[in-house]
């Protein structure tokens, strides 16, 4: 499901922490300068490579919301994950449109 900054922070009040995983999917180097406050690093190439299993929740239908820098790279990433069988995962696009604090 695709959503935008608003409605995903919106989400993520609702969940309540630790009801939901916040997936930065950019590069190493790209989180380093600065991501959303909760957000884990999950590098979307490691995503395509069926990698991540440590950091990606066992329940299946545990929300799953991620972001990259643009919103590009979201979208292999949630195919990816719904192939995994996660059914509740959230294409929140890209930080560049997050108006909200980061953690730097």
């Amino acid at each position: 499901m695709i959503i935008d900054a608003t409605v995903g922070r919106q989400l993520m009040q609702d969940l309540g922490e630790g009801n939901f995983l916040l997936l930065d999917i950019r590069h190493p180097y790209e989180y380093e300068t600065g991501h959303i406050p909760g957000a884990v690093l999950l590098d979307n190439d490691d995503i395509l490579a069926g990698k991540g299993e440590e950091i990606l929740p066992k329940e299946k239908d545990f929300p799953i919301i991620i972001y990259c820098r643009s919103g590009v790279r979201t979208k292999s990433s949630a195919k990816n994950l719904a192939e995994r069988g996660y059914t509740k995962v959230y294409d929140m696009g890209g930080i560049l449109d997050w108006p909200f604090k980061v953690t730097r």
